[in-house]
């Protein structure tokens, strides 16, 4: 027990910069409480005790402002980061090292009892402000969750899920590096360097224009050598040199 204890300090103290000490963490954390209290929560509900666990995680929740349904499962490492407004509903799974923020939502969109209505999020995953995951669906290792989404399908391991409804981008080569690094680098709120799908088209966009113009260039450089060589006339207008600011165009897309 105190292993784990030791452990959600421990991840804290890892992915906040602001948590200067252990003895900070413990005391002025809510996320921390939220976890802890759940526990106690959690185990009173899967033993039958419903109303006393529904009780514990209501005092949780006007305590810390995080409501997690003491029927919920937390894995290990689990850090709720400020959180306030965040929910978790009843048969919600959080994987081992997730990270969520503040108003988020992990909720349901049926009304049958005793089905799977909420999300199962898989390890390292991390959910940004103001995202909400709606549905019984997997969100698979390594994930990230843009700010604001609304996720309402599955999302591949090492993915990126951004807009609303939410688009997803896939790993590099199918790969995440979130999932296959001996040791993960934290992205605090899940941003990425290339994390916005509209933006990656634009540019991709934008670099065949550039190409194009290049090679249209090229073709009337030949040209006027032949022309020259043939005695012949080229338009004066023709266009032998390249303008398009491409760079320019990429960095207002955010390249």
């Amino acid at each position: 027990m105190f292993a784990r204890l030791r452990s959600d300090i421990q991840c804290i103290l890892e992915r906040d910069p602001a948590a200067r000490s252990t003895w900070e963490v413990v005391t002025c954390y809510p996320g921390l409480h939220a976890v802890w209290l759940h526990r106690p929560a959690h185990w009173c509900w899967t033993h039958g005790f419903k109303w006393l666990g529904r009780f514990i995680s209501h005092m949780a929740r006007w305590l810390t402002g995080i409501e997690i349904h003491p029927g919920a499962t937390l894995g290990e490492r689990v850090f709720f980061d400020h959180a306030m407004g965040t929910v978790v509903g009843e048969t919600a799974e959080i994987g081992d090292g997730c990270t969520i923020y503040q108003g988020v939502t992990l909720g349901g969109t049926s009304l049958y009892k005793g089905t799977k209505r909420h999300p199962t999020l898989g390890k390292d995953v991390v959910v940004s402000a103001g995202a909400k995951v709606l549905g019984g669906f997997v969100v698979g290792d390594g994930a990230k969750i843009g700010s604001n989404a609304v996720v309402i399908k599955p999302v591949p391991a090492g993915a990126t899920a951004v807009g609303i409804p939410a688009r997803i981008i896939p790993s590099k080569s199918g790969e995440s590096a979130d999932v296959t690094e001996a040791h993960p680098k934290f992205q605090a709120y899940g941003i990425t360097q290339e994390d916005d799908p509209l933006s990656q088209a634009m540019r991709s966009l934008i670099d065949n224009a550039a190409g194009q113009e290049h090679q249209i260039a090229l073709l009337w450089q030949a040209i006027e050598k032949l022309s020259l060589a043939q005695k012949d006339c080229v338009p004066v207008d023709a266009a032998k040199t390249e303008c398009f600011e491409a760079e320019k165009l990429n960095q207002l897309v955010g390249k």
